[in-house]
């Protein structure tokens, strides 16, 4: 079970922590409930599926509240510095016009300076705006190359601007320090607050919001998790050791949990590589889609995926039975092997999409619509899910529809428009997750 399963317990939270450290300003209260209010009027809420909506702003403060707070046993950080972590977590990811999931530090920087309220309440406390842009410039990632330069000569620019570090290089190393603290706390925190399912589920928020393939979700978290254990070695320690028992223990499980799913991945691959397994589009039989076990069995899969691409949640068993439905499976090795995955969809009417998206074919029952295509972790990227896919073309071009829609990346539509004469309906940002047609 999630210790802080919402926005609201995450709040409640931190005014605890908030006391704890020291700060009873009445400013710093309302910097938390104006940060809450401003993620929320943007579509930055806890209904936005990305990895950096409001949850994740909450979590950082906590956390980099709590580790703070269990490590100032041995002074490692001043009132002030708490002053400061706290402030710059709060706003560390505010990005309200992004573009793409990730934020841009220039818009967050741009944000904390021209927003009066904020600016008004930060001087109320007097907090020095320079050193919360330092700190935010800090998390920026990945710190290297290009990224790292840029956002190093406006930390330099800032520090110039300021009465606590002009001229102060001690001070400057402090403070750098202190963001290189936070940048470790942003990427530590969503995984210690919650167990393994919990981390699933950011990483799809990952992976949906920034456009990935969903072969890359396993991947690129392992890849994440490792460099974080292995070039910031001496900041996780310091930051985990600080932390409660269970929380160590949350994100080491998921660590550990994610390794694991990855070397069945790569087991998969291997023996799909060696000819040892077959992917085997399949037409089911009517008696099998009545079949409870069968109708379950789909359903944990369809329960893998991003939770925007799960179309018909409510009705998934009686349209599984609709014989209006399309439905094919990816079976191992032969058409009575154990399914891994499915095609479904049926008439573009019997669905409720995004408002934006304006079909003018909608009414003329000549469409079908192919919801998501849903495949068991590990079994991505093998071409299973392009052979259901012609295979349920296939079965909508017997069925006499003129036209498909669906949901797919956007550089997936514009590389069919060539083979398929696909066009894009309604394009999304920032997911770049866009519904497309073409006709059968």
């Amino acid at each position: 079970m999630q210790e802080f399963a919402n926005s609201y317990t995450l709040r409640n939270e931190i005014l605890s922590l908030i006391v704890e450290s020291g700060m009873d300003e009445d400013a710093f209260a309302e910097m938390l409930d104006y940060t809450i209010e401003l993620f929320e009027t943007q579509g930055l809420g806890v209904d936005y599926y990305g990895y950096h909506n409001i949850n994740h702003e909450l979590e950082v403060t906590l956390v980099s509240l709590l580790s703070a707070n269990l490590n100032n046993t041995s002074k490692k950080f001043s009132a002030e510095d708490l002053r400061y972590l706290y402030a710059s977590a709060l706003f560390h990811d505010f990005d309200p016009q992004k573009s793409v999931d990730k934020p841009h530090e220039d818009s967050v920087l741009k944000f904390i300076s021209s927003d009066k309220k904020l600016r008004t309440l930060l001087s109320n406390v007097n907090l020095d705006i320079e050193i919360i842009k330092v700190l935010i410039l800090r998390t920026t990632y990945p710190w290297s190359g290009e990224i790292k330069e840029n956002a190093e000569r406006q930390i330099t620019e800032c520090f110039k601007n300021s009465e606590l570090t002009k001229n102060n290089k001690e001070k400057q190393n402090h403070f750098m320090k202190l963001g290189w603290y936070l940048s470790v706390v942003d990427r530590i925190s969503g995984y210690a607050l919650g167990n393994f399912s919990k981390a699933m589920e950011m990483a799809k928020m990952n992976a949906h919001a920034l456009a990935w393939k969903p072969s890359l979700i396993v991947r690129s978290s392992v890849a994440y998790f490792e460099e974080l254990l292995n070039k910031e070695t001496e900041m996780c320690h310091f930051i985990l050791s600080s932390l409660p028992k269970h929380m160590r223990k949350n994100f080491f499980d998921t660590v550990l949990s994610f390794m694991n799913i990855r070397q069945q991945e790569i087991t998969i691959q291997a023996n799909y590589a060696y000819d040892n397994l077959k992917l085997i589009p399949t037409i089911e039989k009517t008696d099998t889609r009545n079949n409870s076990e069968f109708i379950n069995l789909l359903h944990l899969i369809f329960l893998e995926l991003p939770k925007p691409l799960q179309f018909g949640k409510e009705s998934f068993e009686q349209s599984t039975k609709d014989p209006n439905v399309i439905i094919n499976t990816l079976r191992l090795n032969d058409c009575k092997g154990d399914v891994v995955g499915f095609a479904k969809g049926g008439p573009l009417e019997n669905y409720r999409l995004r408002p934006e998206i304006r079909d003018e074919n909608f009414g003329l029952n000549n469409t079908i619509f192919l919801e998501p295509l849903a495949l068991k972790m590990g079994y991505w990227g093998l071409r299973g899910g392009s052979e259901m896919r012609h295979m349920f073309i296939m079965q909508a071009h017997a069925k006499k529809y003129k036209y498909l829609t669906s949901f797919a990346l956007r550089d997936v539509i514009t590389a069919r428009m060539d083979k398929e004469n696909a066009e894009f309906v309604t394009k999304f940002d920032p997911e770049r997750w866009d519904y497309y047609r073409i006709k059968i």
